[in-house]
């Protein structure tokens, strides 16, 4: 087993995994990021909607109070109290026709009475259609800058999402690089092996031809220190028993041999289960990361649709509604035509 191979994956393999832990922790700040902006955004719209809503109150507070109005002598509670008797002296311009209390023929006001009315009316519709282009082009700069925030908020997370791809791209690029590096440096040191042991055998059987090994004369063998020794260098051969032990300790090697090979190649699978276990799991991870990102979109895209229908149902409301109910000369015209 190579212990070094195999301790450098492990070490690259907890590299990657806390590269990847910092990518998702990014990733998780720049959401909370987003989220935080779009509540500020929020909350800056309806601050502003409460000013306007304020400035609205104070304005029809101070410039639109119940004592201005052309009909509030109709409702005045103090309308008793601010009578006056019908007639004060002959020259009182109160005396109308109808009244019969002064009688001068048709109204000599008249005409300056309508062309006042007329006057304030005409000042009366244009500081109506000020305000309303105010409010509209007030409008339209707000839903112009929400539709800028919402695209520069969609670019970014778009940004992200390639940054987080180009990063899982390169991370597997690395660790495809890193194997095939591996693999080639394996392969090299087997060749290596297998040339020493090609080298030694041919040794080997040099030093057995060029030795006294093969010799016909057995008695060279004998060793001084007695007869149940030999000189090894110079042994003929051993008897039946001997080789047979030989080859069971020979035999015994080879099992040896072949259980340490399934051994290696049974755990060679395990790694190959584990690592594709551990890109399957990866993968569904990654699956389900971008399902839920679909899932943030769509809910983001639903609300914002909501928030357009809503705008748009408020525009039409007035622009239909609110606006559109502009009184007629023939309505003024309506009043002080008769004593009262």
């Amino acid at each position: 087993i190579d212990k070094d191979a195999l301790d450098s994956q492990v070490k690259d393999r907890k590299i990657q995994e806390a590269a990847e832990e910092a990518r998702n922790e990014q990733l998780a700040n720049e959401m909370k990021r987003n989220d935080k902006i779009m509540c500020m955004l929020e909350e800056k719209q309806k601050n502003e909607i409460r000013n306007i809503n304020k400035a609205i109150s104070e304005f029809q507070k101070n410039f639109q109070k119940p004592e201005t109005r052309r009909d509030f002598d109709l409702s005045d509670p103090q309308a008793l109290k601010k009578d006056k008797p019908a007639r004060v002296s002959d020259h009182d311009p109160r005396c109308t026709v109808s009244g019969l209390q002064k009688f001068m023929g048709e109204d000599l006001n008249y005409d300056q009475r309508t062309k006042l009315q007329k006057e304030q009316f005409r000042e009366w519709s244009l500081q109506q259609q000020r305000d309303w282009k105010n409010a509209l082009a007030e409008q339209k700069y707000k839903d112009d800058l929400y539709d800028k925030s919402r695209i520069a908020l969609d670019q970014k997370t778009m940004e992200l999402q390639r940054k987080e791809e180009e990063n899982k791209r390169a991370a597997c690029a690395a660790t495809k690089d890193f194997n095939r590096t591996q693999a080639a440096e394996l392969a090299q040191k087997m060749r290596w092996e297998k040339f020493q042991k090609m080298r030694d055998d041919m040794d080997e059987i040099s030093n057995l031809l060029r030795g006294d090994l093969l010799s016909e004369n057995p008695a060279q063998a004998i060793s001084s220190f007695g007869s149940h020794r030999v000189v090894t260098d110079r042994w003929k051969g051993m008897s039946q028993d001997q080789l047979m032990a030989i080859r069971s300790s020979q035999k015994q090697q080879v099992l040896d041999k072949q259980r340490q090979k399934q051994e290696e190649l049974r755990r060679d699978a395990e790694w190959d289960r584990q690592i594709t276990q551990a890109a399957r799991a990866q993968l569904l991870l990654e699956r389900h990361q971008q399902r839920l990102n679909r899932e943030r979109r769509q809910a983001l895209d639903s609300i914002n649709t909501d928030l357009s229908q809503e705008q748009k149902s408020k525009n039409i409301y007035l622009k239909e509604e609110e606006y559109s109910n502009i009184p007629t000369e023939q309505y003024f015209a309506q009043f002080n035509t008769t004593s009262r």
